[in-house]
């Protein structure tokens, strides 16, 4: 480790050195690592106003260009989780009344997260729904996001009052942030038992929008059948509230997708100290992320709906022969009595030479524009001697009008992409079978001598 945040280091680095611990080449490696990578910025090159940046005024912060992109950062990060019989998009003309319930609704700084900085602009997804919605009433529901107490009569009431409910829900930084950690996945509070009552008391199924950084397990959201909309913002920063607001009235069509595993909160079992990655059956050990974990989460890493549908495939002319020996002779790395290579000590020359590309055709089927992310997976044949179950090897976005069809080239490094890594430590290269997927596509590639 290079950089520690706390003191740590500063208190106890010494007494390490002194015990054999630690080493003095440790040291000098880790302020190398640091040094360097400010040398490289400049940080060492005198005055810093008279640097590459050093022109930037404090009057350049909030421009119309870079407030545009904290918009486009924060409507391409919303993921659609559910949208039982295509309650979203609102449409403008046809909501007359709004119930807007959770105290995340109201409050810009719920928006922002740790490590932010003062906003430029400061609007609520309230303000923003209010905006297209004249009518809309609002109620926070809870007194905190821990949510100790909820009023959950007043909340019904307006439920039933307006033609639609859309629920801000989920964390804030009294639950989670640098330095707290939460105990469970759960909803905090009575939160749940809020949303549950909403939705059963609404007019019609209740879109519920969760702000947290983190998964929650909201499996009960997740098969409610008053509840029609889901969608997870994260900490969407200071255009978060416009951005929420055009994704529901469909001036945005949600194309993110989650960067992590949501797990059940039955995974709050597995001991924090118990880091291992790959699962072990016999302990019931369930793994841990997308690549080994056993269990059935809640959502998927890289799970995402949008409001277009989205077709896939590979494209004829992705190569899907590979030929080991074809340009560089590899039997020097060749493990003995196995059909593995060693790509260790292989060298880049070597692996630059085995990079292959693939084409996945992507179309949009509509109804409407979209950005779209592309990702690509390898799965292995089997999941035997530590592989993955699968892993992601690249992703693009592209942005195809209705109907349009576009063509996406990803490079393949059999080297970083394809290897696995042994008991021992040692990254492999195996012969055989191995399959690229998108969505539910596959394409199967040979690894040959």
């Amino acid at each position: 480790m290079d950089v520690n945040c706390g003191n740590y280091v500063q208190k106890y680095a010494k007494s390490a050195v002194q015990q054999g611990k630690l080493s003095e080449g440790d040291i000098n490696r880790a302020l190398h690592n640091l040094f360097s990578i400010r040398m490289r910025l400049g940080l060492f090159n005198g005055n810093p106003k008279y640097e590459a940046y050093g022109k930037i005024a404090p009057s350049q912060v909030c421009t119309q260009k870079h407030q545009n992109l904290a918009l486009e950062a924060a409507r391409d990060g919303i993921v659609l989780l559910k949208n039982s019989v295509n309650i979203l998009p609102l449409s403008k003309s046809k909501v007359k009344s709004l119930g807007v319930i959770g105290l995340n609704a109201n409050n810009a700084t719920k928006l922002l997260g740790n490590y932010a900085g003062p906003p430029c602009k400061s609007i609520t997804p309230l303000e923003a729904l209010q905006s297209y919605v004249k009518d809309t009433r609002y109620l926070s529901g809870c007194d905190t996001a821990a949510c100790t107490s909820s009023s959950t009569s007043e909340a019904v009431q307006l439920a039933r009052s307006v033609d639609y409910v859309v629920m801000f829900m989920g964390l804030d930084l009294e639950q989670e942030r640098e330095d707290l950690d939460r105990v469970d996945l759960v909803l905090p509070g009575m939160q749940q038992s809020l949303i549950t009552s909403v939705a059963r008391a609404a007019k019609r199924p209740v879109i519920l929008v969760l702000l947290c950084g983190g998964p929650v397990d909201i499996t009960f959201a997740k098969y409610e059948k008053k509840i029609g909309g889901i969608l997870w913002a994260g900490y969407p920063g200071e255009a978060g509230g416009l951005a929420i607001a055009q994704v529901i009235f469909g001036e945005h069509n949600p194309g993110g997708r989650l960067p992590v595993t949501w797990y059940p909160q039955s995974f709050t079992s597995v001991p924090m100290t118990d880091m291992r990655m790959r699962a072990d059956p016999a302990s019931g050990y369930p793994g841990r992320t997308y690549r080994f974990y056993t269990g059935k989460p809640v959502y998927s890493f890289g799970f995402g709906l949008s409001y277009s549908t989205y077709s896939y495939e590979f494209s004829a002319e992705s190569e899907n022969k590979i030929y080991l020996n074809k340009s560089i002779s590899l039997d020097a790395f060749k493990m003995s009595g196995s059909l593995s290579y060693d790509i260790t000590n292989m060298g880049s020359e070597a692996c630059k030479k085995l990079k292959f590309s693939t084409v996945v055709g992507v179309k949009n089927h509509g109804p409407m524009d979209g950005k779209h992310p592309v990702l690509l997976f390898l799965r292995w044949p089997n999941a035997l001697h530590g592989r993955p179950m699968k892993q992601l090897i690249g992703f693009q976005s592209v942005h195809l009008k209705a109907g349009e069809r576009a063509d996406v080239k990803f490079v393949v490094s059999p080297c970083k992409h394809l290897g696995r890594t042994n008991i021992d430590g040692a990254k492999l290269l195996d012969q055989g079978s191995h399959f690229l997927m998108t969505g539910k596509k596959e394409y199967q590639i040979s690894i040959m001598a």
